[in-house]
C-alpha cells in the first residue's frame, strides 16, 4: 500500500483532486471529506437603491441650478417685478367680485360713514352743537330813591291796584295787589298782603320826601285799614319792597261806585 495515499476518514491534502463515485469523496456519499465549494459573492438589491438614490440626488440639484440660473435671468431682465406682479395680481379681480386689499390700501373718504355738510350736520344725522350765548347781564339795581313811577292814579271799589307795575295797574294775582278801596261810612283804604301804610302828620304841613317815608315806614307802618280825607299823605311799603307815597286829591262815589284819585310817586328802595 501506497503511503502517499490518504486514509479512509482523513482529509484530502490540498491540490489533491476529490475522489469518488459523485463528488470525490472516499465515502462515495455527497458531503464527503472533498474540497470544500467555491465562495461565490452576490450583489444584493440594498446596492442598486443606493445608486438610483444617488442619480436622484444628482438630478435634483442640476434642476435647481437650472431654476436658479433662469430666475436670476428674469429678473435681469424687463420683466414685471415682483412686487408690481402681486400688487397687478391683487388689483384684478373677476368682474362682480371684491378687491381684497392688503391693511395698507389706502381708505375712500367718500365711503366715511359721517361726512360734515354745509349746513354743519352730519349724513348720520347729528347736528353739530350751536355756539353758547353769552348769558345776559342783570342790570345793577337802582340806587334808593329813585323814582320808579309818578302820576295821577285812580283806585275803585272794583279795581285794586299794584303800585310794582309801571305805570300801577291791577294784576290778575290777587296778593300781588297794594292797595284797595272800599266805602263803609266813608271811603276806606285798605293795605294789601305785605303792605304797610302809614299816616303822615307833620305840624308844618311838609310833604315827606323819600327820607321821611323810608325813616319811618318800617318801624311805624301798619296793614290796618285808614279813612281818608282830601289832602291826607299816606307813606306805604309795597310787597315787592318799594317805597311810595300817596296823597289823596279827590273822594267820589257811593257805595259800589266808590273811588279816589291820588297823586303817587313810587321809588325804588
Amino acid at each position: 500500500m501506497n503511503s502517499e495515499e490518504p486514509r479512509q476518514g482523513w482529509p484530502a491534502p490540498p491540490g489533491h483532486p476529490p475522489t469518488g463515485p459523485a463528488n470525490g469523496g472516499y465515502d462515495g456519499y455527497g458531503g464527503g471529506y472533498g474540497a470544500p465549494a467555491p465562495i461565490v459573492v452576490a450583489r444584493t438589491s440594498s446596492h442598486r437603491g443606493a445608486w438610483i438614490g444617488a442619480g436622484a440626488t444628482l438630478v435634483a440639484a442640476v434642476i435647481g441650478v437650472v431654476g436658479t440660473y433662469l430666475v436670476s435671468s428674469n429678473n435681469d431682465g424687463n420683466g414685471t417685478p415682483p412686487a408690481a406682479q402681486s400688487s397687478a395680481t391683487t388689483s384684478a379681480t373677476p368682474s362682480g367680485g371684491e378687491s381684497r386689499g392688503g391693511d395698507d390700501a389706502p381708505s375712500d373718504s367718500s365711503q366715511s360713514p359721517e361726512t360734515t355738510q354745509s349746513d354743519g350736520a352730519t349724513e348720520s344725522g347729528e347736528s353739530s352743537a350751536p355756539p353758547e350765548t353769552a348769558a345776559t347781564p342783570t342790570p345793577p339795581a337802582k340806587p334808593a330813591g329813585t323814582v320808579e313811577w309818578q302820576g295821577p292814579l285812580v283806585i275803585t271799589f272794583a279795581e285794586d291796584k299794584d303800585l310794582d307795575s309801571a305805570p300801577p295797574a291791577e294784576s290778575e294775582i290777587r296778593d300781588e295787589n297794594d292797595f284797595s278801596v272800599y266805602p263803609f261810612g266813608g271811603h276806606m283804604l285798605q293795605p294789601g298782603d305785605e303792605v304797610k301804610a302809614l299816616v303822615w302828620k307833620d305840624s308844618t304841613n311838609k310833604t315827606p320826601a323819600y327820607e321821611d317815608c323810608a325813616r319811618d315806614i318800617d318801624t311805624l307802618g301798619t296793614s290796618t285799614a285808614t279813612e281818608l280825607k282830601t289832602g291826607m299823605v299816606v307813606c306805604a311799603a309795597t310787597n315787592d319792597g318799594r317805597l311810595a307815597r300817596l296823597t289823596v286829591k279827590e273822594l267820589a262815589g257811593l257805595s259800589s261806585d266808590t273811588r279816589v284819585i291820588f297823586d303817587v310817586v313810587v321809588w325804588s328802595r
